[in-house]
């Protein structure tokens, strides 16, 4: 496996554990790391930057999906699909070295093998629309200023 997918699933899985047992993302973090036989450095290293990102913007981020999740209650939504999503809006909003596409093909891909069956669809339809909303009207903006 990728060691950018297995990151993704690392942090799919400390984000999980910090919702279930009501701890902050760095101490899920931290306990999950002290769990594992062997971690690669780099796998651990993008884990980091993702769980440390979405623990620093998870307000910007959760904006962003109430937003663009139209009918859909952050709460309400089944934890994996929520985190799926938080991991896929950083990767969009914050980390302009992965390109879209990638990102939205891993969430879907995260979210098929760890959601329920029609996870991958709306995990896929919010992250797009979130795309094109966000990230092609700045492209668009910043081509007119050139």
């Amino acid at each position: 496996m990728r060691k950018r997918t297995l990151g993704r699933e690392c942090a799919l899985k400390i984000l999980y554990q910090s919702e279930i047992t009501r701890r902050e993302i760095h101490t899920a973090a931290k306990t999950y790391w002290e769990e594992q036989d062997s971690i690669d450095k780099n796998v651990h290293e993008f884990t980091l930057r993702l769980t440390s990102g979405i623990e620093k913007n998870l307000t910007n981020i959760d904006e962003k999906l109430v937003q663009y999740a139209t009918n859909w209650q952050i709460k309400r939504m089944a934890v994996i699909d929520r985190n799926v999503l938080r991991i896929g809006v950083f990767e969009l909003l914050h980390a302009s070295d992965i390109p879209p596409k990638v990102t939205i093909n891993e969430a879907v891909d995260l979210a098929k093998k760890y959601g329920d069956v029609d996870s991958g669809k709306f995990i896929n339809g919010v992250l797009d629309k979130i795309h094109k909303s966000e990230l092609t009207s700045t492209n668009k903006t910043e081509n007119k200023d050139e």
